[in-house]
């Protein structure tokens, strides 16, 4: 079977980056849009575009018949989700099959079986893999307290169908247990409509480490390496790197993981790419990991695997929902240098919360070893109705202190004028002796520390030098102020939200 028109049901970068695979095959490209999104980047580069509805996603984005609509009536043969929206939803998928439009994605049988984190858990411990201890099926504050107990503290109260940090609850006391499971069960019913529960024990001094698994059709599985996605904000990723940069990710412990991670995978007659997440625990016996999830879709963070590896995973995902076979084995499989990848959002960099409005001035960086996958311009207005990530800045290198020094430069060299984003964080914690070491990085790392929160303060002097940079650019007819923006007009505000000042 031959693909020749592939809609993408999603927006922004990720949207742009499958259309960029499917330029480079001769394939043809559809985007979606919202109301919200009329002038979106990823709308202008597709050969054609429809419109979907309102701005809300529930108006748009996750409307499974506007979807399938849309791709009737262009032609399109092929529907690649992304990532978020309907990327983990069966009933999607199933929609594409009865609509005779091939998913680009895995069956939903393997979506039911792995979205549901009981139902996974069940699925794991009858594969043989490693899962955190823990207890299913809790109904009742008196069932939770129990089972606290019984499995020591602390332990996480977790939502089943959970995700995002949603339904989630950390707690170290017997007498926290009832009020916390109370109030993750409300936040599970309100997030996802389902209102099941369960507890495991909280492994918190460890690490977040990924597998990529590709699947196909004809029953090969091979595994990708790991990436380390450890540097979290509200059990959010925030920074990502491959390989792990682990004392104790010996090539062993490396390939008895990928051995699990494809376990898993054949478990649940997985097909195309996907990711299987592990809680990375470093002992002074060695190393302990278990089973978190498996993201059944293509992970925000794949181009770190994709400068390792040298593979294309979306031209991979294409070619194995086409009906291909993978075309290479494990032992073809082969790692070089290290990659890292921050995620840049439009957000307060110390309290975290969603900042949108219009940018009126972007420039990335360009050079070896750099990637954005990125999503703005200049002039782009940043809606309120999404995810406020905005791209994704990669940098390659022989070693990760390559990688890092890189990472450091084009960040430093990134102009985004308007709102604030989270670059400053991601400086910080990169200049920051803990993180450049890299052997003692956990899930907790932003907990662990706060002085990477805390933003830099400027000499007086070195305020008003860079303040009038920005107004003289201005003047030079550059749109760099944020008051004409609609954004802050206070003395300063146009250089405030950017990293790099220039006369």
């Amino acid at each position: 079977m031959q693909i020749r028109k592939v809609l993408v049901a999603n927006r922004g970068e990720i949207a742009r980056r499958v259309f960029r695979t499917c330029r480079e095959h001769g394939i043809a490209t559809v985007a979606v849009y919202s109301d919200a999104d009329r002038d979106a980047l990823h709308v202008a580069e597709a050969d054609e575009a429809v419109h979907i509805g309102g701005a809300a996603a529930a108006q748009s984005y996750l409307r499974i018949d506007a979807v399938i609509d849309a791709a009737k009536r262009t032609g399109a043969d092929a529907i690649h989700p992304g990532y978020g929206f309907l990327s983990e939803r069966a009933p999607f998928a199933e929609a594409c099959e009865a609509a005779g439009i091939t998913f680009i994605g895995p069956p939903g049988s393997a979506m039911v079986d792995m979205g549901d984190k009981e139902r996974a858990r069940a699925k794991m411990i009858e594969a043989g893999v490693p899962v955190v201890p823990g207890r299913d099926g809790i109904t009742t504050p008196q069932d939770a307290a129990a089972a606290a107990e019984e499995i020591g503290f602390p332990v996480m109260i977790k939502a089943s169908a959970g995700g995002g940090g949603k339904g989630m609850r950390i707690v170290h006391e017997p007498e926290r247990v009832v009020a916390a499971f109370e109030g993750a069960q409300r936040e599970a019913k309100a997030s996802f409509g389902d209102d099941r529960i369960f507890l495991e024990r909280a492994v918190l001094g460890a690490r977040h480490v990924e597998i990529q698994v590709l699947a196909d059709a004809h029953g090969n599985v091979v595994h990708l390496c790991e990436r380390d996605c450890s540097v979290q904000r509200r059990h959010q990723k925030v920074i990502e790197e491959a390989p792990c940069p682990s004392l104790q990710m010996t090539p062993e412990v490396r390939a008895a993981m990928g051995e699990v991670a494809v376990k898993a995978a054949r478990a649940v007659g997985y097909r195309s790419a996907g990711t299987v997440e592990f809680l990375f625990e470093e002992t002074p016996q060695g190393p302990n990991f278990f089973f978190l999830e498996m993201n059944t879709r293509l992970q925000v963070e794949h181009p770190v695997t994709e400068l390792i590896t040298g593979r294309d995973l979306v031209w991979d995902q294409i070619r194995v929902a086409a009906g291909e076979p993978l075309g290479f084995e494990q032992a073809d499989v082969e790692v070089k240098g290290h990659a890292l990848e921050c995620r840049v959002y439009a957000e307060d960099p110390v309290s975290f919360l969603p900042r949108p409005g219009r940018l009126s001035r972007v420039e990335w960086p360009e050079g070896g070893g750099v990637r954005i996958d990125g999503a703005v311009a200049s002039g782009t207005e940043v809606s309120s109705y999404y995810d406020p990530m905005i791209a994704k800045v990669v940098t390659y290198g022989a070693d990760r202190d390559e990688a890092i020094a890189k990472m450091q430069r084009v960040l430093a060299d990134t102009v985004l004028l308007g709102i604030p984003t989270n670059i400053p964080l991601h400086l910080r914690v990169l200049a920051e002796p803990t993180f450049r070491e890299g052997t003692a990085v956990t899930t907790r790392y932003l907990e662990h520390h706060p002085e990477v929160l805390t933003p830099l303060e400027l000499p007086e002097a070195k305020v008003a030098a860079i303040a009038a940079a920005a107004a003289a650019a201005a003047h030079c007819g550059q749109p760099s102020s944020s008051a004409q923006a609609g954004g802050d007009a206070r003395p300063g505000a146009a250089w405030r939200h950017s990293v790099r000042w220039r006369h």
